[in-house]
């Protein structure tokens, strides 16, 4: 796993100030703790953090072809480079380490630009032809590795975070007020959007060719529709045998691995798979909390004894403030996500003993685990009230529920389902996704703001991915917007940053493409049968994974944020969300925020999800003023 960074300029003879090359490349340390490189000519400057896994002797990036005039600096891992190599030597290749980075460019000597879809894994690519002078940029299927870029009049600039990018001079640090509201919205800004004006992530699955100073983006994959007619049983066999190969790919490495156990299926059948194939226990670490009804340890701890792992736990306090300003800066943007605290302190429990982990992130959105599966299933009849009642009438009633102080329960879960159902109908399940509706919006901006926003970007923006998933069915289709929206841009960036924050490297089994197409093709009624979720999943897998979590309701890797803002985060969520500070930040009404709070201490609304956001935002929006 590393950290790159680079220039080119759109025109030769224009050398870059190495000098910012080296203050970029410095900002992605923690990506790659073991060794740095560069390269630099006289139109382009490529740079390095490496974190060693594979080939540690002789690995180091820039890696370049024998004649020196493609040179590549790539984050991720190749898991299926020794079948890529060998197919290239035998078309007359010469490599001259074991690393899987070698094989990027002679792959591409061989293939050109379809290089990456000779590759399994997860990668985000640079690689320079100084022969046709052409930047070569790409992102792996998923998006689980990142990668940024900025373009401007003379050259483009790239990273695996926004924090390199932002370090070049050129590189504008304007908010876009889009990306505020979505964020506001959804809790994470998706691509290929940034919080910053101009600025771009990469698409997932995407490739960026920079030649003659044009720019071209072109989509290499995409998930292709493919029904399948096998019955469930062959269904479940065939299902089990990718899992265990992806898993097997995965194990591929030189230093120490482990895995996260949360104690529900997905991560409990990723130890299962890995303690088949290893010949050693498995290492295996835990997150908990004090709040029994968000507590999953004692499931976990049930999985480790009957597979045998080494297991390591560590519960999660309420008093972690020192904690918050250095996780939400990891992030270079707005991402109010909760579950960031849980995967750092796993990530970092595991670190003291491994530098690679296996995740078991994926699962729900491949086989309808979550609970926005099963709403969108009842709106069929809820979706039958009349408009007024479900948009107004209804919302209004369950206001006046007093939220239960559990994880999930009755109240909590109409709440939701309230909320959620007064969107527009045309989201789908990603209503129970959204935390700010338009009328929320109208009251909290100031003025000026809500004049330059366009009420229905959100829904547009999932109207377009419903729209390419057309030919799929209902469920798929869901289940399509959810790998390209929020399994990419808050799942996979929240995994990333935190395991990339303690430098290690998170590996995630259950989103080899192979899994994925297999996945979203199975019939609907494979994966949600009536009421019960991951249907094939257990099927597949039951007769390995005990049953206690097979049968187990899924609980999700949140923590009780609503509680923490009434006690330990009050004086933060105070400070932060003031009259001075709102007034002084400048988006919103300080009067509808100061309502917000009272509401949530009062214990009369779960506002939550909003009033985390918010001082998220504020968070953000002060460290760039230090930095600017």
């Amino acid at each position: 796993m590393c950290g790159i960074c680079g220039v080119i300029s759109f025109q030769p003879n224009a050398f870059a100030d190495r000098s910012i090359l080296l203050r970029m490349n410095a900002s992605l340390q923690h990506r790659g703790p073991d060794d740095e490189g560069y390269y630099q000519d006289d139109q382009v400057s490529l740079a390095v953090r490496r974190l060693s896994i594979i080939d540690l002797d002789t690995g180091q990036q820039p890696i370049s072809n024998e004649s020196g005039d493609i040179w590549v600096v790539y984050n991720g891992e190749i898991y299926n480079f020794q079948n890529v190599r060998a197919a290239l030597e035998q078309r007359g290749h010469i490599f001259k380490t074991q690393t899987d980075t070698e094989i990027i460019v002679h792959a591409y000597e061989e293939y050109g630009d379809e290089c990456v879809t000779h590759f399994n894994g997860m990668f985000a690519i640079a690689l320079w032809d100084a022969r046709e002078r052409r930047l070569f940029l790409a992102r792996d299927r998923l998006g689980i590795k990142p990668l940024y870029y900025w373009s401007g009049a003379d050259k483009l600039v790239f990273g695996s975070e926004l924090k390199a990018l932002i370090l070049h001079p050129e590189v504008p640090r304007q908010v876009d007020l889009t990306a505020l509201d979505i964020f506001l919205t959804l809790e994470y800004i998706p691509a290929p959007r940034t919080i910053y004006e101009g600025v771009f992530k990469l698409l997932p699955g995407h490739r960026l060719v920079v030649e003659d100073g044009e720019l071209k983006a072109t989509q290499y994959w995409d998930v292709p529709y493919q029904p399948i007619s096998q019955s469930e049983a062959e269904c479940a066999e065939i299902l089990s045998g990718l899992i265990k190969e992806s898993v097997r790919l995965r194990l591929v490495s030189d230093v120490p691995l482990g895995a996260f156990l949360s104690g529900g299926i997905d991560s409990s059948l990723i130890v299962g798979y890995m303690s088949q194939i290893a010949n050693e226990p498995v290492r295996t670490f835990s997150i908990g909390f004090e709040d029994d009804s968000y507590n999953e340890l004692p499931y976990a701890a049930a999985v480790a004894k009957h597979f045998g792992t080494k297991h390591h736990v560590e519960v999660l306090k309420s008093d972690h403030t020192h904690l918050i300003e250095q996780l939400v800066a990891h992030f270079d943007e707005p991402f109010a996500d909760t579950s960031i605290f849980p995967t750092y302190l796993v990530s970092k429990i595991a670190s003291h003993d491994v530098k690679v982990v296996l995740s078991g992130d994926g699962g729900d959105e491949l086989f309808a685990g979550y609970d926005t599966y099963l709403a969108e299933k009842l709106d069929r009849y809820y979706g039958c009230l009349p408009r007024a009642l479900r948009q107004q009438v209804l919302p209004k009633f369950a206001g006046w529920m007093t939220p239960q102080p559990v994880k999930k329960g009755l109240i909590n879960k109409v709440q939701r389902m309230v909320e959620g159902g007064a969107f527009n109908p045309s989201l789908r399940h990603a209503r129970w996704m959204m935390f700010l509706n338009s009328s929320q919006k109208n009251s909290l901006y100031r003025s000026d703001l809500r004049a330059t926003l366009y009420d229905d970007l959100t829904t547009d923006f999932f109207s377009d991915y419903f729209d390419k998933a057309n030919h799929f069915d209902h469920l798929a289709q869901q289940q399509y917007v959810d790998v390209k929206t929020y399994l990419v841009d808050d799942i996979l960036t929240k995994v990333d940053r935190m395991s990339m924050a303690v430098s290690i490297e998170a590996r995630v089994p259950l989103l080899d493409y192979h899994i994925v197409e297999f996945a979203l093709n199975l019939p609907a009624h494979m994966k949600l049968q009536g009421m019960r979720t991951k249907s094939i999943l257990r099927q597949a897998v039951k007769n390995m994974v005990p049953p206690l979590i097979l049968e187990k309701p899924k609980e999700g890797f949140s923590i009780p944020m609503k509680h923490w803002l009434r006690t330990s985060l009050k004086p933060m969520m105070l400070d932060l969300l003031s009259k001075t500070a709102i007034q002084k930040l400048g988006y919103f009404d300080h009067q509808v925020v100061a309502q917000w709070i009272q509401e949530h201490l009062d214990g009369r609304v779960n506002h939550s999800h909003r009033l985390w956001a918010l001082m998220v935002f504020e968070m953000w929006h002060l460290n760039e003023r230090i930095a600017t």
